[in-house]
């Protein structure tokens, strides 16, 4: 009964995936004689923590009950107080988690003071599934960068674009919702100057439903992107532009006069050193990046090992030409053995496109 219940609170806690940036996803469940009393999610950061939600819903039912948890419960103070301490004062007898809470703030403390207090503690209930609910999460408060997915979209034979640069449209109308769906969902979307110079594109969510704009994120070392491109004139969404020390001081002094934010990384080869970029970005509580470039930045991020995971959508469509552009450009690997593999692989369709998922090991 303990993994219905926990996938019942990891159910909840993932309705509001791309909300609570910087902190985790929570759901909480309390049961009381095989009945399910009380739950919540952890809404947004700075507001009440799942379990909080949990224990108001649940009240005098709380006492005696046991409570699931897919994030060990803290024990500190931040912006809000710690739910160790509600759950010792509601009474719980029992508490079930899914995984320890790897913030060093928290890291198996909170345990330590539910079993100080008498509290039966049973821990690992579905940690593979918390653990990939919380994958953005996990990379960010321990590597402290972003958890970096690329997405793609190529013909049967592996090309993003004609010969002649025309990309609208490789995918479905269903495949090209889901990519909204998908910038709903991280904290930001990055693109090279050549995708910005080529498309001139907008880079904003656009559901039926009021959707989040991410953080529009460009690479462009040189800051060559026109004043006139509509990541800078539309202000619905906010823009950063990574740039080197080989930027004009005359052009950055201009984009920051109309509201673009400007981060003068390190270089590497002449461009922008992504690592840094990342580092910084990290820094700023932009913990999640979707990668919708072309094959050149896309390389740039798989040479250097910073892909997390990859959405590859493929169209039933065959374009042709030895110089139209594939996904990943760049030099390639030289043997097969040191091609990139894709591990953890689902498969879904959309119409007649196909979507395959994987993550970068």
């Amino acid at each position: 009964m303990d993994e219905i219940y926990m996938r019942e609170a990891l159910r909840i806690a993932a309705y509001a995936s791309g909300r609570t940036t910087p902190n985790p996803l929570v759901g909480a469940v309390i049961v009381k004689d095989n009945r399910i009393v009380g739950q919540g999610w952890h809404r947004k950061a700075g507001t009440e923590h799942a379990e909080i939600h949990a224990l108001h819903q649940a009240g005098e039912l709380a006492k005696g009950a046991d409570i699931y948890v897919t994030l060990e419960p803290c024990s500190h103070y931040g912006k809000t107080p710690p739910c160790c301490q509600a759950i010792i004062k509601a009474g719980i007898k029992r508490v079930i988690v899914a995984m320890t809470d790897p913030n060093p703030l928290v890291a198996g403390n909170g345990l330590k003071e539910l079993k100080a207090a008498g509290i039966e503690v049973v821990e690992g209930v579905c940690r593979d599934e918390a653990e990939k609910l919380n994958e953005v999460f996990l990379k960010w408060i321990v590597h402290k960068m972003p958890f970096i997915v690329v997405k793609t979209a190529m013909t049967l034979d592996g090309k993003i674009a004609t010969v002649s640069g025309d990309s609208k449209w490789i995918t479905n109308e269903k495949s090209r919702k889901f990519v909204h769906q998908l910038r709903d969902l991280y904290d930001g979307i990055l693109v090279g100057i050549g995708t910005v110079l080529a498309d001139n594109p907008t880079l904003t969510t656009r559901l039926d439903h009021l959707g989040k704009n991410p953080v529009r994120i460009i690479v462009d070392s040189k800051a060559r992107i026109p004043l006139d491109s509509i990541v800078i004139t539309n202000k619905s969404a906010h823009t950063i532009l990574a740039v080197t020390e080989r930027a004009s001081q005359e052009k950055i002094a201009a984009l920051l006069q109309v509201g673009i934010e400007v981060i003068v990384t390190k270089e590497k080869a002449d461009q922008v050193d992504l690592s840094d970029l990342l580092k910084i970005l990290a820094e700023k509580n932009i913990c999640s990046i979707l990668v919708e470039g072309g094959s050149r930045i896309n390389y740039s991020f798989f040479v250097e090992h910073l892909v997390d995971k990859v959405h590859c959508f493929i169209a039933p469509k065959i374009i042709g030409g030895t110089d139209a552009a594939s996904p990943i450009g760049g030099k390639g690997t030289f043997y097969m053995k040191d091609a990139y593999q894709l591990n953890d692989i689902t498969t879904e369709r959309f119409d007649e496109d196909i979507l395959i998922t994987g993550y970068v090991r």
